[in-house]
């Protein structure tokens, strides 16, 4: 029945492959939902569950620094509002289009789901790369995204935040015009700064969480971090503060990397490394072939992480795939289970491909999905949301205890879904269903709407 579901999808989205991918993963684990749940049938909630409420698109005029006009594309996807306002990040990078904004909505709704927090699912961004811009092309560039993005958000309508390209500055360039032109300091964005709204632990909440979810799935086992080796992709926010906790836990974080390629450490990151690596990222804005310049460590130009444990053969027992979709094939999936891995758990969006995936499970890793594994950040952006509308602020410790409770909660969820509907274990299947039920029972309460 699904399958059919499916090929409607693939018919009525032509040429968007991230998104019938991730649309195909979701539906083919909500199998066993059909049988013991025909009232979802009957109102045909999967299928309204895979169509976007709206889907907003919209072009970004703006002026470089030499005077002259750029213009980009401008996305917001309001996916599914079932269970609270729509909440996902903002992208800009080159390579958005719809496909992959659709995909990051759809996602968006079960990750939300398992949080527990009253969230909807929604993405958006745009073709805007920042690398490379001054911060007034930045800024000029966000001013003119949200005069038009204003009129479709709101604090209990629709909270964007970052994601890859989006971070502190960008968030403060968008909030900033956004309380100019409408005249309201309302939570209407999250990630913002802890001066004007923010929440302790966000910036961190993204790395923390999918470290502590990798830490419960590793107990089932009898296993912790301790004396482990841990290959990380990426070197933004997810990976930098993945690395942290890694690292505080008792791991040994080996490798980083960023689009223009990756860099081994085989002694591993201490805090010293990690502090470098943020300066050059995060206030230099440079490419990490500069830091591995700095650290006389090995570099691998146009690699990914985990192209180079395959061709060097690098053993690896626990990887995080932070850095973006489809990262992982299933070559490389195999010579990580070659090389050793016992878990992944994936700290970006889909990072694995359909291959990766059957690969990690058909050898029983422990394999946590990003929309389980990495919701910590948008959970966070929940707990941040929830200060600003009681206009109070916690405490670090208070908040991060929260997220830890959080991530426990989300695995619990999983393992238990994956149980009572066939597939012990897994928790692809455990993290899809768990997070369906409870959206497809509110859209089943509210009737054909």
């Amino acid at each position: 029945m699904l399958n059919e579901v499916l090929n409607k999808v693939v018919e009525k989205n032509p040429g968007e492959t991230e998104f019938i991918q991730a649309a195909g993963e979701v539906l083919e684990s909500l199998q066993p939902t059909v049988k013991k749940h025909p009232e979802f049938s009957k109102v045909k909630v999967y299928e309204r569950m895979v169509e976007p409420d709206r889907v907003i698109m919209f072009r970004v005029p703006w002026v470089d620094d030499k005077g002259e006009v750029q213009v980009n594309r401008g996305f917001r996807v309001q996916f599914n509002n079932a269970i609270g306002p729509y909440k996902g990040g903002l992208r800009f990078h080159p390579s958005v289009n719809l496909s992959i904004i659709k995909f990051l909505g759809f996602e968006q709704i079960f990750k939300n789901s398992l949080t527990t927090l009253p969230m909807g699912g929604g993405k958006g961004g745009s073709d805007f790369d920042p690398k490379g811009k001054s911060d007034n092309e930045v800024m000029r560039f966000c001013h003119s995204f949200m005069r038009e993005l204003f009129r479709h958000i709101g604090p209990d309508t629709d909270v964007p935040a970052g994601d890859i390209g989006v971070g502190g500055r960008e968030i403060g360039y968008m909030y900033g015009y956004y309380k100019k032109i409408t005249n309201v300091h309302t939570g209407v964005l999250t990630g913002k700064a802890i001066e004007w709204g923010g929440s302790l632990v966000r910036s961190q909440a993204t790395g923390y969480g999918v470290t502590y979810f990798a830490a419960e799935m590793l107990s089932t086992r009898g296993k912790d971090f301790k004396g482990k080796d841990v290959a990380v992709s990426g070197s933004g926010n997810v990976a930098q503060y993945n690395i942290e906790k890694v690292t505080e836990l008792g791991g040994r974080v080996i490798s980083a990397s960023d689009s223009c390629g990756t860099v081994i450490d085989e002694k591993g990151f201490d805090r010293a490394k990690l502090a470098s690596l943020m300066e050059y990222k995060n206030v230099k804005r440079c490419r990490i072939k500069e830091y591995a310049d700095k650290h006389s460590l090995k570099y691998f130009a146009n690699k990914s992480v985990w192209q180079v444990i395959r061709e060097q053969g690098i053993k690896a027992d626990i990887a995080f795939p932070d850095a973006t979709q489809n990262e992982i094939t299933g070559d490389d999936a195999r010579a990580l289970v070659k090389n050793g891995c016992i878990c992944v758990a994936e700290g970006a969006n889909m990072p694995s491909t359909a291959e990766a995936i059957k690969v990690f499970l058909g050898h029983k890793i422990l394999f946590g999905p990003g929309k389980a594994a990495n919701a910590g950040g948008v959970a966070t952006s929940g707990l941040e949301m929830s200060q600003n509308s009681g206009r109070i602020s916690w405490t670090r410790e208070e908040v991060d205890a929260r997220l830890l409770n959080i991530m426990k909660s989300i695995h619990k969820s999983c393992l238990d879904a994956s149980e009572a509907y066939g597939a012990k274990g897994n928790y692809v299947v455990g993290a899809n269903i768990a997070g369906f039920l409870k959206v497809a029972k509110a859209m089943l309460a509210y009737g054909i709407v």
